[in-house]
């Protein structure tokens, strides 16, 4: 494993990043990712995947190009829920139903049979489960994806898919925290405002703190703002929930990363500059931007200034990176 310690600027900067591309191959804006902007981690889309030979191939290459340039393991994530959302279509294995697990039985079985075909392509995260609670009494925005109403069931059948995926090495994210199951605006559009009491957004964190207590890889940030939590900035941009909530009451010293910011609910209200300042600040891990083009390049700039603009600033920046690398130690090495 590679010490942090002796990490460049660019490295700390790169490895929190996780980056969408286009193409089916290992091509040279690939790898320029890998080898100028070392990145931490990919994200692949059904643009990526043309046949299982072909993802492994791909999956391979990159993690022996990264080796090469002298970087870590990367991070290949893929969301993979069942259902609506599965960027893996046949020959993989596809499971039916809004929601597609009804049961832990279920839960299981989908854990298994998709840990297996991840690994067997050389993918090593998978951005699943979902531990939304749905709104029944709203046409909610996941209730095609979420198990249930009911944030037991969601946490039952969320933390057998955490547990099975996790044992077979896959790392498991659990999305989208604090919870948008009461929100009916799809944040790719726009940014959702959530008006929710305390109480309810309460009720909406027990599945979140039931995959805590399953040691969940990761916890995705949703781009809804909640009235109630912060005012001003949305959760994938927040101290008082990323910081204040989930880390500090929660006390959830895992992988902590943001939704696409390529989503409207970012890209339509803030500059890439002010979300990169807003999700370092607040000890966010892992910047997401699904999409080849500027938000990429400006992401990776804006971190390396900010690493270089003080040492407190590089102090939270090597801690960071040390959950990350903490993660691909126990994982990927």
């Amino acid at each position: 494993m590679m010490e942090t310690d002796t990490f460049t600027i660019e490295q700390l900067a790169g490895q929190r990043l996780m980056v969408g591309f286009d193409g089916t191959d290992l091509s040279a804006d690939l790898k320029n990712l890998i080898s100028t902007y070392k990145v931490g981690g990919l994200i692949l889309f059904t643009r990526n995947i043309e046949s299982p030979n072909q993802l492994r191939d791909l999956c391979a290459d990159v993690q022996a190009y990264a080796a090469d340039a002298g970087q870590p393991p990367l991070f290949i994530a893929i969301d993979q829920e069942g259902g609506q959302v599965a960027r893996l279509k046949a020959p993989f294995t596809e499971f039916p139903g809004t929601p597609p697990l009804k049961n832990r039985a279920d839960a299981e079985d989908f854990a298994r049979i998709t840990a297996d075909e991840l690994t067997a392509v050389g993918i090593n995260m998978n951005m699943a489960p979902v531990m939304d609670v749905n709104d029944p009494q709203i046409d909610s925005i996941m209730i095609k994806r979420a198990f249930s109403h009911d944030p037991d069931v969601v946490a039952e059948i969320g933390t057998a898919v955490i547990a099975g995926l996790q044992k077979r090495k896959i790392m498991a994210v659990a999305k989208h925290f604090p919870g948008i199951g009461r929100t009916t605006l799809d944040s790719h559009v726009d940014q959702p405002l959530l008006e929710a009491s305390v109480n309810k957004l309460e009720a909406d964190l027990a599945p979140f703190s039931a995959a805590i207590n399953h040691h969940a890889a990761g916890i995705m940030l949703s781009h809804i703002l909640y009235s109630a939590l912060d005012l001003d900035l949305p959760a994938s941009l927040s101290v008082k929930i990323a910081r204040d909530l989930l880390r500090k009451r929660m006390g959830y010293d895992g992988l902590v990363l943001t939704d696409d910011l390529d989503m409207g609910a970012i890209s339509n209200h803030f500059a890439i500059d002010t979300a990169v300042d807003c999700i370092l600040t607040a000890d966010i891990d892992l910047m997401l931007v699904c999409h080849k083009g500027p938000a990429q390049d400006l992401a990776f700039a804006r971190t390396c200034r900010w690493l270089a603009r003080e040492s407190g600033h590089r102090t939270r920046g090597r801690q960071s990176v040390k959950r990350i690398m903490r993660l691909k130690q126990q994982y990927l090495y």
